[in-house]
């Protein structure tokens, strides 16, 4: 690789006269996104104190946070995406971890963190639309031509990407220069980004998918990034008319919500021909290329451990790809033994999940694991006798295909049997009336766990208008088990910043949330009654009389 660092990707670029970075406002060429860079990355360093060079962004999807990026990997800085829908305490204790000499953000970010203890002075503060920003930038701009700071190297961090916090209390990925600069080139081969798309960014900049997705391979390709500030649904497509983009990233839910917008005529009137994401299912990402004209491709990776699985076009549907190395495998967590390949029925249903489904590892990869700024105790968890654990779960068919089955803590115990959420999940989401849904493992009053669900539907409609009886009953794939006994109804579930839905807040809620509870309790097919407070009531006494009080969601 010619490149390696994002430093020499951004320099390369110098003097490009190819579109760069669009907004509705304004085009930059990539010439104009590395002078840009430049004049950051020098009062960066006039700012340089001593201890670990990090700067923490919180930003929109705005072109400064673009420059940000360009002026830390020339200034050889780290970059902090802070999450603007974090608050309080949560949102403190991330800022101090990561050890920030200065914050860039705007006003909206300043009220914020008004109050908070994030351990940098206000004085370290960079607010963009503050009046005295531009003036002192302007001081550092046009000083010659842009180049790195002489410490910068394939080793140096580029990011501290703060993890999602889905499954627990977030950690910082670290990522260098080097591995993000070589996710650049073998994503843009990857996932067919040339110089000739525009790579249209709905997802926050401060996560792995638009980074390691879209910014770092446009980049490497000299592509051309288009910004929206946030996600919306209903400014999906006429952004994507407007930019004349040709790819996009994004997670499964926000596919959700542009899939549950009406239809009309002209919807593949646009220049889509690809997207990258994760958590599309199979169904939704058939109605996406059926309606719009652009095909979803699904992948495997974290800002922990990317590059592990490879794609192959012509693999089963739901299919991940085949390892890229000789190191990746499915294996029993207890014994460390491979795990046999997975028995799948007509509907691709795992026949022997206890035999077949295990952890998703490494045993080459923990040289390549970069770790956790500060964070010991997770770094240990994720490297053991050697090898990389990633903490999801997978099986792998007779092909030797590699299928993703959830994370690690997605295994359900109902009756003595392993239950995957995952699974339970990719059938709700079918249902055309459903935008996003949610599976967990909830206690039973007497033993294990019970199947609870978390969906999410359209305003103006109604749980009973699902008919989700009817639809389960239909469902041939779904196990006896499987069906939830619990179905939380809301018209927002609650999310991270980047549109993931919070499964472990909602899990910890359980049934005593303050959305609509219905519940399942007979035997035969499903039929679900709302749950009144007395009957939370008695259902708490019951695992109080079963003496499992300590279980209680």
């Amino acid at each position: 690789m010619p490149h390696q660092t994002i430093a020499d990707l951004l320099l390369a670029r110098a003097g490009d006269d190819h579109p760069g970075l669009l907004t509705r406002e304004r085009t930059w060429t990539w010439g104009e996104v590395v002078d840009e860079s430049a004049a950051r990355a020098a009062l960066a360093a006039e700012l340089r104190t001593e201890g670990p060079f990090h700067i923490g962004v919180l930003l929109d999807n705005v072109p400064e946070y673009v420059f940000w990026l360009g002026g830390a990997a020339l200034a050889g800085a780290a970059v902090i995406g802070i999450n603007p829908t974090r608050r309080g305490a949560e949102l403190a204790r991330e800022v101090r971890h990561t050890e920030c000499q200065l914050i860039v953000t705007d006003r909206a970010g300043l009220d914020l963190l008004d109050g908070l203890d994030v351990g940098v002075k206000r004085d370290r503060f960079l607010v963009v639309d503050d009046p005295g920003y531009a003036t002192g930038l302007a001081a550092h701009a046009g000083r010659g031509p842009a180049h790195a700071a002489p410490d910068v190297t394939a080793t140096t961090t580029m990011l501290l990407l703060l993890t999602s916090g889905t499954t627990g209390t977030s950690k910082a990925a670290i990522c260098s220069q080097g591995r993000l600069a070589a996710l650049g080139a073998a994503n843009s081969a990857k996932y067919d980004i040339t110089r000739a798309d525009t790579c249209y960014c709905p997802m926050p900049l401060f996560h792995g998918n638009a980074l390691m997705a879209l910014w770092a391979p446009a980049l490497s390709a000299g592509a051309t990034i288009a910004l929206t500030r946030k996600f919306s649904a209903s400014g999906f497509l006429p952004d994507v008319r407007h930019y004349g983009a040709t790819y996009f990233t994004y997670v499964g839910k926000a596919i959700g919500y542009v899939l549950a917008l009406p239809e009309t005529p002209d919807d593949a009137d646009n220049r889509l021909t690809h997207a990258f994401g994760t958590e599309a299912s199979p169904e939704d990402a058939d109605r996406f290329l059926a309606r719009f004209g652009c095909r979803l491709v699904e992948g495997y990776g974290s800002s922990e451990g990317a590059g592990m699985l490879k794609r192959v076009a012509d693999g089963p549907v739901g299919a991940l790809g085949r390892p890229a190395r000789d190191g990746v495998r499915i294996v029993d967590p207890t014994t460390r033994r491979t795990c046999p390949p997975a028995l799948l029925d007509a509907y691709g249903r795992v026949r022997n999940p206890e035999e077949a489904i295990g952890e998703i590892v490494d045993t080459e990869g923990a040289a390549r694991f970069e770790g956790y700024w500060n964070n010991e105790a997770a770094n240990a968890e994720r490297v053991r006798h050697g090898w990389y654990w990633t903490g999801d779960l997978g099986y792998v068919d007779e092909a030797g295909y590699f299928y993703f089955a959830g994370r690690s803590g997605d295994w359900i115990r109902v009756d003595g049997e392993n239950i995957s959420a995952l699974l339970t999940e990719r059938v709700l989401r079918r249902h055309p009336g459903v935008v996003a849904a949610g599976v967990f493992g909830v206690p039973d009053p007497r033993s294990g766990d019970q199947v609870m669900a978390a969906v999410e539907i359209p305003d103006g409609t109604r749980f009973e208008d699902l008919d989700l009886p009817g639809f389960l009953a239909r469902q041939e794939d779904l196990g006896t088990k499987g069906a939830p006994r619990y179905v939380r109804v809301s018209h927002a579930l609650p999310t991270t910043g980047s549109n993931k839905l919070r499964r472990k807040e909602m899990q910890l809620d359980g049934w005593r949330t303050d959305d609509p509870v219905y519940r399942w309790t007979g035997r035969g097919g499903p039929a679900y009654a709302p749950m009144t407070d007395d009957d939370k009531t008695a259902l708490r006494d019951e695992f109080l009389a079963n003496g499992r009080g300590r279980f209680l969601p």
